[in-house]
């Protein structure tokens, strides 16, 4: 067996505390260690003149030895080593080394070294204490790795030395070398060598662009080869007989031609005797409850049952309501079951799950607990699915075996990157909205117009409509509840003295936050003033304004969604967008938010303008995380996509010998982050 997949133990150096601290940053073999990347580099080439550093700055300078003086004495144990030097163009720069005598003697009078450290005092005579020392022999540039707790950079580059060595001695290859010249890429042992111990910085950004190419390329495969093992013969087979004309019918509304289009794809997997594995995607708004309502009505005409996990109460209670006032006319039984349940109806409805009486369940992840026993479970329908993770979203799905599963997600992202985000999941887009609906209309005001934008909220309530207030985003040591409640009693005793405010935030209890939404929903409350908890999913028709706060602290697509939350009825609704303190950046993130609701125009332009750290959050919990590629590179995820369909088109299960090392790659990776259907 190749040594660089031996326990990192057997690394010369690395015993067992520091194999432990290996282990806990996900380095458990010398290959790991060889993916344990750097985080940026310091360059001693091109020092600068001790003079022109700013005062208490670190930088590189380069100075001669000129003296060494005797070592001083100090409380506490404390030695302190001192030499006097000069750098290159004369500047005096008095050297400080404490408590290390075998690197004071290593020094040599005459000798030049370069040297990194805080530099002070003035510029006629500067100094740097306790700096790195940088010998001739050392490579010029050196590599700076994440810091943790008893790991220093200078630990892991010697270890990392050793497997490279490893890697010298026994060299592989994970990608084909008509895929490398095709696009490219430099060999793997010159990757690896090049991104820990580069000669110039272009050889560093080379390395890291073979690595962050084959990085998402894994990722890619590893989520079609899941797709590919999921598409087996399904255990809940929808019979040809089962019909939606009925459901169709029974409907309040007239669906949009993207519902019926969503719908059709639905049925179409259900009864193709494979498990269904697909993304449900639509702006806000756009009915994905009652495509979700359409599949529940199919799988029950199968006979089985239907679970539908949200990520909060407050949605989950929306759904309930929702689907129940869609399928209860029809003959099913919807249930709701949450954390917050007293014991009693707990057990009514656990029972009603298992002896299969209950046909359709809603509820939060405490639909998938194991004292949770379901008579047959076909459909898993999972909401917002990025606040889940996989490993749950899995765990519901094991109760049914190989169910049915249809994601809905409300946060529109660009095609190229769904496919790599939902790479598992066939996809259907609801991209118009219902009949009746009018477009927001967005507003980006200073704070000099808040006055006038709350007036035009009261001539909103005086209608007898009702309006949102997102708090300012909570300052690092302000409490959720401080930052609500006092922006929620100022305005109480202001502007909105004749309204009646509720508020909501995270800290809230489950029943508190339901509680507070019930009365909102009900009417009991006109102005809801909260945090972003309020993001997804709330549904009230009435409420017609949504005023943001400090505008220019959230994304693109979270303000889009907050916007959602309006716009839920015929009646026309505005969302107002308040800024203080507008960056020239932010200013035109706000214009293009009030010139388009197309989300997936307004994704396009987030992943642009911040990356695609907004779009996730924990989007990815549970999948591998990419540590070089980027989600916003539109070019590398073209090229990744275009390679990794070339080589399935050859080599559909990768089991080819060339495709052997990258295989045995993409089952590690998913193994080791819960996905282990690779196997």
């Amino acid at each position: 067996m190749n040594r660089l997949f031996q326990p990192i133990g057997t690394l010369r150096g690395v015993g067992a505390k520091r194999s432990a601290i290996y282990e806990s940053v996900g380095v458990q073999t010398p290959y790991d260690l060889l993916c344990y990347l750097p985080r940026t580099y310091r360059d001693y080439r091109d020092p600068q003149p001790a003079a022109e550093v700013p005062e208490d700055v670190q930088a590189v300078i380069r100075v001669t030895i000129l003296e060494k003086k005797r070592p001083v004495y100090a409380r506490g144990g404390l030695t302190i080593f001192t030499l006097e030097a000069q750098d290159g163009e004369g500047t005096p720069v008095t050297v400080r080394i404490f408590n290390n005598v075998y690197g004071f003697r290593a020094l040599e009078v005459g000798r030049t070294y370069s040297m990194f450290g805080k530099i002070t005092g003035p510029a006629s005579h500067r100094e740097i204490t306790a700096p790195l020392i940088h010998r001739e022999s050392d490579a010029a540039i050196e590599a700076i790795y994440p810091q943790t707790a008893g790991l220093t950079s200078a630990m892991v580059r010697t270890n990392i030395k050793d497997a490279l060595q490893m890697m010298d001695e026994a060299p592989f290859e994970t990608l084909p070398p008509a895929l490398r010249h095709r696009y490219g890429l430099c060999a793997l042992p010159h990757a690896l060598h090049g991104i820990h111990q580069p000669e110039s910085m272009e050889e560093a950004e080379n390395a890291r662009h073979r690595l962050a190419f084959e990085e998402m390329l894994r990722l890619w495969l590893g989520l079609r080869l899941l797709r590919r093992r999921a598409g087996g013969e399904s255990a809940y087979p929808v019979p040809e007989t089962a019909q939606i004309s009925a459901f169709l019918e029974s409907l309040p509304f007239t669906p949009t031609a993207a519902q019926r289009r969503a719908i059709d794809e639905i049925r179409g997997d259900l009864l193709s005797g494979r498990p269904m594995n697909r993304l449900l995607q639509g702006d806000v708004g756009s009915g994905k409850t009652a495509v979700a309502a359409a599949a529940c009505a199919l799988c029950v005409q199968g006979g089985f049952q239907c679970a539908l996990m949200a990520p909060t109460e407050i949605l989950a209670g929306q759904h309930f309501a929702t689907l129940s006032e869609f399928l209860t006319p029809l003959g099913i039984r919807v249930v709701l079951l949450t954390g917050s349940m007293k014991a009693k109806e707990k057990r009514e409805c656990t029972g009603a799950i298992a002896d299969g009486s209950a046909q359709v369940i809603v509820g939060t992840h405490a639909i998938f607990q194991k004292a949770v026993e379901y008579a047959g479970l076909g459909l898993v329908i999972t909401d917002e699915q990025h606040r889940f993770g996989v490993a749950q979203r899995t765990a519901l799905a094991e109760k049914g075996g190989v169910p049915h599963k249809l994601v809905m997600s409300a946060t529109p992202i660009p095609r190229t990157l769904a496919l790599m985000v939902y790479g598992d999941l066939d996809v259907s887009v609801l991209d118009e909205l219902p009949a009746g609906r009018l477009p927001v209309q967005t507003y980006a005001v200073t704070g000099k117009l808040r006055e006038r934008a709350m007036q035009f909220m009261i001539g909103e309530l005086k209608k007898g409509h009702q309006a949102y207030i997102v708090c300012p985003a909570i300052e690092e040591g302000e409490s959720d509840l401080r930052a609500v409640t006092k922006y929620a009693e100022e305005i109480g005793k202001g502007a909105l003295r004749d309204f009646r405010t509720g508020i909501l935030h995270g800290q809230m209890t489950a029943a508190e936050k339901d509680e507070a939404m019930e009365r909102f929903r009900a009417h009991g409350t006109d102005v809801l003033v909260c945090t972003t908890v309020v993001e997804v999913g709330v549904d009230v028709p009435n409420a017609t304004v949504m005023m943001v706060e400090d505008a220019e602290r959230f994304g693109l697509s979270q303000l889009h969604q907050l916007r959602g939350r309006v716009g839920r009825s015929s009646a026309q609704s505005y969302c107002i967008l308040v800024t203080e303190h507008a960056t020239e950046e932010s200013r035109k993130r706000l214009r293009l938010l009030s010139s388009t609701t197309d989300g997936f125009a307004v994704a396009q332009a987030d992943l642009e303008l911040r990356g695609p750290g907004d779009f996730f959050g924990s989007m990815q919990h549970g999948l591998p995380p990419l540590k070089l590629g980027s989600l916003a590179d539109t070019q590398l995820l073209h090229d990744v996509q275009e390679a990794g369909e070339g080589l399935l088109g050859k080599d559909p299960d990768l089991q080819m010998e060339e495709h052997h090392a990258l295989y045995m790659d993409i089952v590690r990776l998913f193994a080791r982050y819960g996905e282990n259907g690779l196997n």
